[in-house]
């Protein structure tokens, strides 16, 4: 093992031992190297590795924290590696969506309160007869953001908000290649939204689930035919 990687991992098992909280300060650098058996300097590349991925916050002058370690947080650093797959590999991405999203809405369909629903009505109608691509996208990340949010499960909702990356570029393309993407899209919001409105948790399922093939199989169509091109 890399002796950054050993400072990592020491530093992990303080925090899952509870030595170290959420909020917690560590101790100055050289006496925690000194408790670890570690060079101040592997102990340095180990507290900005963990910093990258929001599990530790070095504050200038102040020291070093542990985060809140909330799943939102730790999560943020995968919606910034997801950004950098291949065309080809945002599939893979949405077909974990396919498995997340419809749960995620049925579970919002039990959980959504009717203030939710209003408001989930009244975001759809911001969108107008005539919006930009990128309001159709704005929207309808914020659309999905939302349910995820009433599913009540912060772990699930913060994956699929993490999955977004790769899916916002899927949406464009469909946008900008697909006609009639603006009905359809806002024809099967609607068709989610009635479902959480009358707390119909499998119609939830199987409008989300829905939604997605259709993006899924126009990316799939997509590529195919650029492969054909290229080929």
């Amino acid at each position: 093992m890399a002796v950054t990687d050993e400072a990592i991992e020491k530093i992990k098992e303080m925090i899952i031992k509870g030595r170290l909280r959420p909020g917690d300060r560590l101790p100055k650098e050289a006496d925690l190297a000194a408790e670890l058996g570690l060079s101040r300097s592997s102990l340095r590349e180990a507290v900005r590795a963990l910093s990258l991925i929001h599990v530790l916050d070095v504050r200038q002058g102040d020291g070093t924290y542990v985060t809140s370690l909330e799943p939102a947080r730790l999560l943020e650093a995968m919606s910034f590696v997801v950004d950098f797959h291949r065309d080809d590999t945002v599939l893979e991405f949405l077909e974990v969506r396919r498995i997340l999203e419809p749960a995620a809405t049925a579970m919002a369909a039990q959980r959504v309160t009717d203030e939710e629903v209003a408001e989930l009505r009244e975001h759809l109608a911001l969108i107008g007869n005539a919006p930009t691509v990128e309001d159709l996208v704005r929207n309808d990340l914020e659309f999905h953001s939302r349910i995820a949010a009433c599913s009540r499960n912060v772990v699930l909702g913060s994956l699929l908000d993490s999955l977004s990356g790769p899916t916002t570029r899927a949406r464009v393309w469909r946008g900008l290649t697909q006609e009639g993407a603006l009905t359809r899209t806002l024809m099967e919001h609607t068709a989610i939204l009635d479902a959480l409105a009358e707390r119909d948790s499998e119609g939830a399922r199987a409008w989300a689930t829905i939604h997605i093939v259709s993006i899924e199989q126009w990316l799939r169509n997509t590529l195919s035919e650029k492969r054909s091109t290229q080929g």
